[in-house]
């Protein structure tokens, strides 16, 4: 029994050796794709490229209810966090470790900025891992609402529509200031998943999308049931 305890015990280490080997290996890999990143195009720089856009539109244009149902859809602890979730990780990695997947990324407003600003939609750990490192530089040089501003401003929704003003104007013909708590919220659910939300492809789908934008507003106290209500009314 002794005997069988101690090559148990030593086959634990050898499976915690080899885990911590693979992860220095992943996180090493992602650090060099992030230092090759940044090398090329300084950060400063790719943000500058974004605020230079046209249609930009600064985050004291936007309805309150459209951040807030974007944080709400997105990331509803984005101002409490560093830049990364840990308890959004955690939760991301136990549901790809039951699927067998790389569905869920667990990734912060900011990690999606990084993403959009270097990298590819390609789902890989290494990728993810250098996402990681651009975010907490985001997080050290920008404050939480340029970096809310700089990822309305940098994501696709659908349409052709790569900024909130463009988005706003295809899809309701107005300016993003101008819309009501129900578009604000319709537009808010786009992003998650474009393609399948299109308002011009796939309205019921995007209308699918907006009653659980609104649902994730109430569970995390950015709505009352009330409020909920009006929205639809």
């Amino acid at each position: 029994m002794k005997k069988l305890w101690k090559w148990g015990s030593r086959f634990l280490l050898l499976v915690v050796f080899l885990i911590l080997c693979t992860v220095g290996v992943l996180v090493f890999q992602g650090w060099q794709v992030y230092q090759e990143a940044i090398r090329e195009t300084p950060l400063s720089e790719k943000v500058g490229l974004v605020q230079k856009q046209e249609d930009y539109t600064q985050i004291g244009e936007l309805p309150k209810v459209y951040l807030d149902a974007v944080l709400a859809a997105e990331d509803h602890r984005f101002y409490d966090h560093g830049g990364i979730d840990l308890f959004a990780i955690a939760r991301a990695c136990f549901h790809d470790l039951i699927t067998l997947s790389l569905e869920e990324g667990g990734s912060t407003i900011t990690q999606q900025l990084a993403k959009n600003l270097y990298f590819t939609q390609e789902k890989s750990l290494v990728r993810k891992i250098a996402e990681v490192f651009v975010a907490l530089d985001l997080e050290r040089e920008y404050e939480k609402n340029e970096i809310l501003e700089l990822y309305l401003n940098s994501i696709y929704f659908g349409n052709g529509c790569y900024t909130v003003r463009s988005a706003s104007l295809a899809y309701f013909g107005k300016e993003p200031g101008e819309m009501t708590p129900f578009e604000s919220t319709l537009l808010a659910g786009i992003p998650n998943a474009p393609s399948v939300y299109d308002l011009t492809e796939n309205p019921d789908l995007a209308a699918q999308r907006q009653k659980q934008v609104v649902s994730a507003m109430v569970r995390n106290k950015f709505l009352s049931e009330q409020e909920a209500r009006e929205i639809f009314a």
